[in-house]
């Protein structure tokens, strides 16, 4: 996974979470978003703005799904499948989870923790780096790697 990209900062968890609901609400079912950065960044922010922007009725419940590994918001405009691969020792372990049927779906993925578990992941992925910059300030860098990330992107970043 690379870092290139359209690069978005955010000033604060607020903010984050604005930019993840522009994503859902432009998400369409198949889209995958890999989450990657270290803890603290606010890859959860980012996956509990998708739901709301999905209209999950439960976006306000949206945690780390680390202990569970997939945590399922089934009543939004599409699914939204919200996958934690921090405790997955690679991409075996998320296909033995049934990730075929989660990541090309009939809803959106978010996957926390992609870069442990790329070679699993479809090629057409939108892939988010989030590192932190200040004490509520991010540096997200979008980079999109195929056509239907491409348009997810563009439709999130038209709503801005």
């Amino acid at each position: 996974m690379s870092a290139a990209g359209q690069v978005v900062n955010s000033a604060s968890a607020p903010e984050t979470l604005a930019l993840g609901r522009r994503l859902g609400a432009a998400a369409r079912p198949g889209d995958v978003v890999a989450l990657v950065g270290d803890l603290g960044t606010g890859k959860t922010h980012l996956a509990k703005g998708m739901a709301e922007g999905l209209d999950a009725a439960r976006a306000h419940d949206v945690t780390s799904p680390t202990f569970v590994l997939c945590h399922e918001y089934l009543d939004g405009r599409i699914p939204f499948y919200h996958i934690d691969a921090y405790r997955l020792r690679g991409a075996a372990d998320l296909e033995a989870l049934g990730s075929d049927d989660l990541l090309a779906g009939d809803g959106l993925a978010a996957v926390e923790w992609a870069d442990r578990v790329a070679e699993a992941l479809p090629p057409d992925v939108l892939e988010v780096r989030l590192v932190v910059t200040g004490e509520t300030s991010r540096r997200l860098t979008l980079a999109p790697r195929g056509p239907a990330s491409e348009r997810l992107l563009a439709e999130a970043l038209r709503k801005a």
